[in-house]
Order: C-alpha cells, then structure tokens, then sequence
C-alpha cells in the first residue's frame, strides 16, 4: 500500500511540473487577476495553492510513513486493531431501525466488510463433537443470517461454528413490521419476526455455491502449504450448522421438515429441528411427548434413507423453548434418549418477562425475549437436562451469553458448545475474540485442561 501511495504521489509531482513548463500556470493567474480585477478583489496569489501543497505534501507522508509500518506490525497485532475498530462502528447501528441495521449487518459480512480473524485460538478451547473437531466452542445461533447469505463472513469472524435459518420449504414474510424492539439498557432484544425466509430453494443454491467455493479454497490451500489440513466440516474450517422451520400455513409440520432434510442436509454439518419458536402459532405444540416422538422419528428416517459417504448423515438436534414444565423436560428428555437424538439446543426466546424488563415499556410488546435476562432461566434449563439426559447427549446452551465468564458458566451447567445472538448483535466483531480469551482464562482458573473436564460441572456430586 505505502508503495502504491508513493508512486501517486511521484506521478502528481510529474503533471504539476509538466503544467508549468507549458505556461499553464501563467495562464491560470493571469486570468484570476483580471477576475480579480473586475470583482475589486486584491490582485494576489491565491495562497490555498502553497497550503494545499504543503498539506498534500503532509498527508502524503503521513500516509506512507502508515503504511510502511504497518507493514510490519505482525499480522496478529494488526488483526487485533481490525477487530476494536469494529467498535467505532457499533454506535451508528443503534441510531437505525433494528431490522435495517440487522441487514447492513448481514450485507457487510456477506461482502467480506468484516475483519478476518488470523490469530488462532487458545489450544484449550478446542474440541471434538459429532466426529467433527471445533478450533472453538462460541457459535453464532439461528436467526441472524436467516438466509445463508454470509457463511463465509462469518466463519472468518473467528466463530467456531455457525448456524443459519430457520429455513422454510416456501418462501413467506414473517409477521407484518415493525416486529423488531430493542431494549439497550437491560441487553436484550424482543422480536417477533416468524420465520421470515427466502424458502429452501433459494438457501440451497446459495449454500451449494458457498460450499463448492468453500472446497475449492481449502484444497487449494492444502495442496500449496504441502501440508494435510484437518478439516472441521464438510466443506473446510468452520462448522455449518441449517436449522430447520415450518411454513406458517403449512398444516403437515413433519413434512416441512423432511423436505428441509432431503434439500439441505447435503451442505449441513448438522441439522436442527426448530419447534421452539413462539412467532408462529402452534409450533411450541409439537415439544409434546408423543407428537416430538413421532416427529423425531420421521425425519431421522428421512435423513438416514439417503445416501451418504464414510462421514456418514449429519446430526440431527432439537431446539427446544425455555418455557417448559418439569413434566415438558422429562418428556422431552425421554424422547432424545430412546431416539438417540445427537444433540439439544437449551434454549430458544422466551415468552416471559423476567425484571428488570417487566419495568421497562417496550416489554409489552408481543414476541420471543433474548439477551442477558434470559441467562438464569435457559441456564437453569439447561441443568435441568443435562440430568435428566444423564449427560449422554451433547447440549448446545444458548440465551444471554455475553462474556466469557457466561459461555463458562454454560458449560459448566451441561454444554459442550454454546452459541451468541443478542451480545454479538449489540456488541459486533470485537465480542468474539474477547469471550474465547476470557473462557480460556476461566477454565485455566478453575483448574481445567480441556472443555471435557469443566462440562456439567455444577450437575455433578461433591
């Protein structure tokens, strides 16, 4: 860059003395001066000329002075002033609606406007689930790229795995705006969006071209370095995770979600069935103990009746709802472990106002609540299976994650990957890097030499 700059500059210095050896420059301040003349205005030079010179001349400098030192800053320090520049940025989100601001967000990640993470991460986060290794256990949940426009963006981020959707068999709005609200002082978000999706056929030709670019890089990369690179999913780093919805109207909900099996399992390091969401009408019936079963069972056949490769099909998880009954837990925990269902995410928004959001205004507003109020409640849910799951099935804690002391405590609680949603929409880029030091840090303090050793801590005996 600072090389580029420097050769402008040369070429600029150039023209100016070419335009003097052809009398332009006379020509220029003959014609200001009688100009001048006929305006009464003082016959001098005009001195912005010098100044901008000088002040050319400075900025200049100044730019290839920068660029040559960054050049060579380290690539992991200069990637770290990538990422807090990031927080310049945030303020300016929050003056937009939250649904347009959501969309610039999704645009810019799709268009590579987001720093790439460089530096790798602590070797203590790293893990191996579902036969599939993690560089990290920080996901980012459903709902913020619906649409698997910026895979890739994403990943680059520094998450260890990503997770799109919902996806809907047909396309559909979702519920009429505004259907976004903010809550700034307590962290959280109320929304009431319901399934918004392009449909399936449009997800499927977008994640089929993302993944063949996505195999194309990696081999290529691996065939230059020399080296063999392990790959975290199908298609290189990063894990990709589709999560599965109903259509509104659709009044065959298991067929909505073999048909989302059968088009995109192909792309997905894992699938999850979505029956917790509290935007469309019904759907929370289906965590049921007999209607879940039957359910499970049919997209399991679904997925296992098509033809897979050595890797074998993708795991099949359920997201469940926070808002669930003892009885809800049990009978849900039953099913997961007489289906040998590969995972459970704990949990989607919750209809309940705990404080202080019941204090504020916007509270009244209808639609699913996340952030920070909903940590306690999805946390204690989240313990709550773990022991009723007997700590045989992996669990994804999800709501309220803001630090890295949370994503711990999760952990500790019964996860064995943890995803943010809320804390990244209002906290960016610069979040990431900050909760996977500070959970490093957590399970140093706490004596831990891996993930393994700290998950369902608290669930366990003395």
């Amino acid at each position: 860059m600072a090389a580029r700059v420097a050769r402008k500059f040369k070429r600029e210095c150039y023209i100016s003395r070419k335009l003097k050896s052809n009398n332009i420059t006379r020509y220029y301040f003959s014609t200001a001066a009688s100009s001048a003349n006929s305006l009464n205005i003082p016959k001098t030079a005009p001195h912005f000329s010098k100044k901008g010179m000088l002040l050319t001349g400075a900025t200049m400098g100044l730019l290839i002075g920068g660029g040559a030192y960054a050049s060579t800053v380290d690539e992991a320090t200069f990637c770290g002033w990538l990422f807090n520049a990031t927080k310049l940025v945030n303020p300016f989100f929050s003056f937009m609606d939250p649904e347009v601001a959501h969309r610039l967000a999704v645009s810019a990640a799709a268009r590579g406007w987001v720093p790439i993470e460089k530096r790798p991460d602590p070797s203590i986060l790293e893990l191996e689930v579902w036969g599939r290794r993690f560089s990290n256990p920080i996901g980012l949940a459903a709902g913020f790229d619906k649409n698997a426009e910026a895979v890739e963006g994403l990943l680059g981020l520094g998450f260890g795995f990503v997770e799109v959707g919902s996806v809907t068999p047909a396309p559909q709005e979702g519920n009429p705006k505004t259907r976004i609200f903010r809550l700034p002082e307590e962290g959280a978000i109320i929304n009431r969006c319901g399934f918004n999706s392009e449909g399936i056929v449009v997800v499927a030709k977008r994640l089929g071209a993302q993944h063949g670019k996505r195999k194309l890089e990696t081999s290529s990369t691996t065939s230059s370095a020399g080296d063999e690179v392990v790959h975290g999913g199908k298609a290189g780093p990063g894990i990709l995770g589709v999560n599965l919805g109903k259509n509104k109207t659709s009044e065959d909900a298991t067929a909505d979600y073999v048909q989302g099996v059968h088009t995109l399992s192909q792309y997905a390091d894992y699938l999850v069935i979505n029956i917790s969401s509290p935007n469309t009408p019904g759907l929370r019936q289906l965590q049921g103990r007999k209607k879940l079963k039957d359910l499970v069972k049919k997209v399991q056949a679904a997925r296992d009746e098509m033809q897979w490769g050595e890797e074998g099909p993708p795991p099949l998880l359920v997201k469940i709802a926070p808002d669930l009954s003892k009885q809800d837990l049990e009978d849900i925990a039953a099913v997961a472990l007489a289906l040998r269902v590969d995972g459970l995410i704990i949990s989607n928004t919750t209809i309940q106002r705990p404080d202080p959001v019941s204090k504020n205004p916007v509270s009244e507003e209808t639609g699913g609540l996340s952030g920070k109020p909903l940590f306690d409640l999805s946390t204690n849910i989240l313990k709550d299976m773990y022991i009723l799951t007997k700590g045989k099935i992996p669990l994804i804690g999800c709501g309220g994650i803001s630090s890295g002391e949370d994503a711990y405590k999760k952990i500790r609680a019964g996860a064995i990957l943890v995803q943010l949603y809320t804390s990244f929409a209002y906290g960016g880029p610069a979040l990431i890097p900050k909760i996977k030091t500070e959970l490093a840090e957590c399970l140093e303090k706490g004596g831990y030499k891996s993930i393994y050793e700290a998950v369902g801590a608290d669930c366990r005996q003395p």
